[in-house]
C-alpha cells in the first residue's frame, strides 16, 4: 500500500511539473491580449474606449491596438500602444519576436 501511495505521489509530481513547463511554453509563444481603441477618446477616469476592431483593421488615424489593458464597462486602462513592450512586459524569458494576432 505504501508503495503504491508513493509511486501515486511521484506521478503527480511529474505530471504537475509538465502542466507548469506547457504553461511557461505557452505563454512565450502567444501574442499579447490587445484592444481597438479610440486614441482621441481617452477619459481620466475611464481610459481609452473600445472600439469595433474593424476600425484598427483599415488603419483609421484615431483607432489603434492597445496591448494588456484592463478593461471593464467599454474603456480599457493601464496598457500600452506598443506590441513589443506588452510583449516583453510576459516574462518567462519571452522575446519580441512573433506574429500579430488577426492583423
Amino acid at each position: 500500500m505504501a508503495q503504491a501511495r508513493r509511486r501515486l505521489r511521484s506521478g503527480t509530481v511529474v505530471l504537475g511539473g509538465m502542466g507548469v513547463l506547457a504553461t511557461a511554453l505557452s505563454a512565450c509563444g502567444s501574442d499579447p491580449d490587445r484592444r481597438c481603441v479610440d486614441r482621441d477618446s481617452y477619459d481620466y477616469l475611464n481610459g481609452y474606449r473600445v472600439v469595433a476592431d474593424k476600425n484598427c483593421k483599415r488603419s483609421s488615424a484615431d483607432a489603434d491596438w492597445y496591448y494588456d489593458a484592463e478593461v471593464s464597462g467599454g474603456y480599457a486602462d493601464y496598457g500600452t500602444f506598443s506590441r513589443s513592450e506588452a510583449v516583453d512586459r510576459g516574462g518567462f524569458g519571452c522575446s519580441g519576436s512573433g506574429s500579430s494576432r488577426g492583423g
